[in-house]
């Protein structure tokens, strides 16, 4: 028997490792990839939803916006174009969840940096104390880079709205016309369609890890 195999252990290494590859091939072809829902409003708890929208199950998209960066720069949702990007709101005095979710957002800036398309953008909720200059003095102290990462202030009404309306992500606090908004901790994946694509705990170490795998999914369906 050992002679036979000596014989023919070069046929058996072939035939072996040509059966190994046909088997992954197979096996990749029956696995479902794994594809990311398209969120609506209606899929979203309604305390985080403009009333106005609530009901919507098709077609939803971020509206468009323009507001000023850290730079004093005119930044809109063309700015996003072609872009996958992870959002949040924030504010620089906030002392609780806010550190955390820039320190994560940090890791995303840091993960994406050797990926094309790909950006960030977050929302100060407190825009009357987070000026160009406020928001400046801020990024430099993290370590956000502006190639990759906006930090936006501007009318606060028009924020709001946005976070409701298109965002769905912060809660009313019960004097809605001052405007005055209460932020989660939600990182908000957007595809280049304009489209919600996932929602994530912006304090939690497991959510970060899964929104970068999701980043790389939806990367991979446009590839």
């Amino acid at each position: 028997m050992y002679k036979v195999i000596h014989k023919y252990r070069l046929f058996l290494a072939i035939f072996i490792s040509i059966a190994s590859v046909i088997l992954y091939l197979f096996y990749n072809a029956l696995t479902p990839k794994k594809k990311l829902p398209i969120f609506q409003p209606n899929d979203v708890n309604y305390e985080l939803v403009d009333s106005t929208i609530q009901h919507v199950k098709r077609f939803h998209k971020i509206k468009s916006f323009e507001f000023l960066n850290q730079n004093g720069e005119i930044i809109s949702e063309k700015d996003y174009d072609g872009f996958v990007y992870v959002a949040d709101f924030f504010f620089t005095t906030c002392p609780s969840i806010c550190p955390i979710m820039t320190d994560n957002m940090l890791k995303i800036q840091s993960y994406i940096k050797d990926k094309k398309k790909v950006k960030l953008l977050s929302f100060s909720v407190t825009p009357e104390i987070d000026s160009v200059q406020v928001l400046k003095e801020y990024s430099i102290e993290k370590g956000v880079d502006d190639k990759y990462w906006n930090l936006l202030t501007g009318d606060k009404s028009k924020i709001y709205s946005l976070a409701r309306k298109s965002f769905l992500v912060v809660k009313e606090n019960g004097k809605s016309t001052s405007h005055d908004m209460i932020h989660t901790e939600s990182f908000v994946l957007v595809d280049r369609e304009k489209r919600i694509r996932g929602f994530y705990d912006g304090t939690d170490d497991k959510d970060i890890q899964t929104l970068k795998k999701d980043i790389d999914i939806l990367i991979e369906g446009y590839n």
